[in-house]
């Protein structure tokens, strides 16, 4: 088992993307997006980015501001529009940018089912909507299903509260969302943290991510925790 690079460099960390690579990028709204990673990501010079996350950025910052810059060619997400996505708006309106809709739900098992090996899947969630033309669609027990195909990712951001030094993961509360199946999903995986503890400073049984996962962590200390994340702090949230 390879141990993961440790650095408090988040361009280093991300350096090497490809252009037109597959990015899939933790958060719900903003609780847990990591917001230093996508900064970094942005002042790369990658183009043609597909990119994998529950929204489609919020205000000017993190994913919105990588959406800004043009480097994103696709945006894979369940929640496009909302009051603060003006700059998603503006390029979807303008033809600038691709949009492929997701339920939340579906989101997220393609992702875990891209981590697990699994080649597809029938579900319930879509059937008799749009969102199931051109899928095929099959009856089992009486009730229809539509297929879906997993989702991965050359690279995969995540924002976790701590790791160890053999890149074991815990993350805080509800900021935990898609981190664990996109770390899995991706080729590489990049995470930042809050902190750095020694090997088994983490009891296992807390352990949500596995080192295993991950390739890359980044230090990137926190005085206090964001409004939408605040909440009391343990070991296990």
């Amino acid at each position: 088992m390879s141990v993961p690079q440790f650095s408090d460099d988040p361009d280093e960390a991300v350096s090497g993307v490809q252009d037109g690579a597959t990015v899939l990028i933790g958060g719900f709204g903003t609780a847990g997006q990591p917001m230093e990673l996508i900064d970094a990501l942005r002042r790369t010079s990658v183009q043609n980015l597909t990119v994998v996350n529950n929204n489609a950025g919020n205000g000017s910052e993190g994913l919105a501001a990588l959406l800004a810059a043009g480097q994103v060619k696709r945006i894979i997400c369940s929640f496009p529009r909302q009051s603060d996505s003006y700059i998603f708006d503006g390029l979807y309106r303008s033809g600038q940018i691709d949009l492929e809709v997701v339920p939340q739900g579906n989101l997220a098992e393609r992702i875990r089912a891209g981590g697990a090996g699994i080649g597809a899947f029938f579900t319930p969630t879509g059937v008799g909507t749009p969102l199931a033309e051109g899928k095929e669609c099959r009856t089992i027990d009486g009730r229809d299903y539509i297929l879906e195909y997993p989702i991965t990712g050359d690279l995969a951001l995540v924002k976790a509260l701590r790791s160890d030094r053999m890149g074991n993961l815990v993350y805080r509360r509800t900021a935990r969302n898609f981190g664990p199946v996109m770390a899995t999903a991706a080729t590489a995986t990049v995470v930042q943290v809050s902190e750095v503890v020694e090997t088994g400073a983490i009891d296992p049984e807390v352990v949500v991510t596995p080192g295993i996962f991950v390739d890359r962590v980044v230090l990137v200390p926190q005085t206090a925790p964001s409004i939408t994340e605040a909440t009391t702090e343990g070991q296990g949230q």
